[in-house]
């Protein structure tokens, strides 16, 4: 087994470090990505490529991307949650790339809410 050298521990450090920011609360924002069979069936793996792809272009680092199984909806799918510390979730489906290119756009950078993909804002209110 190779020996690890500092330059493997600073990829590791920098790789954990999201996970680390969740469990401190240190993140503006949570894109949670639906990731039960269903959702993957309808192509989240693509949703979390475009939503890392769009985080790293944005150079933010308050952003966490997470997963989690089905949220129940599997008609609804590719579906994603977007939780802030100062806004209410927002769950968003029937997502493609460029669905979740303009949620990250325009929700997640600017604070605005697209309302046109959304199911649910917090946990009664729906569009």
């Amino acid at each position: 087994m190779a020996k690890l050298r500092v330059e493997d521990l600073k990829k590791i450090k920098d790789a954990m470090k999201g996970t680390v920011n969740l469990r401190l609360g240190e993140h503006r924002i949570k894109i949670t990505v639906h990731m039960g069979t269903c959702g993957i069936a309808a192509g989240a793996r693509k949703i979390t490529a475009a939503f890392l792809q769009k985080i790293e272009e944005s150079g933010a680092t308050d952003i966490i991307l997470t997963s989690s199984g089905c949220a129940g909806l599997c008609n609804r799918e590719p579906m994603i949650t977007v939780d802030g510390k100062e806004f209410a979730p927002v769950k968003y489906i029937n997502l493609d790339e460029q669905k979740a290119a303009r949620i990250f756009d325009e929700h997640i950078l600017k604070g605005n809410p697209v309302t046109e993909f959304a199911l649910a804002i917090g946990s009664e209110t729906t569009y």
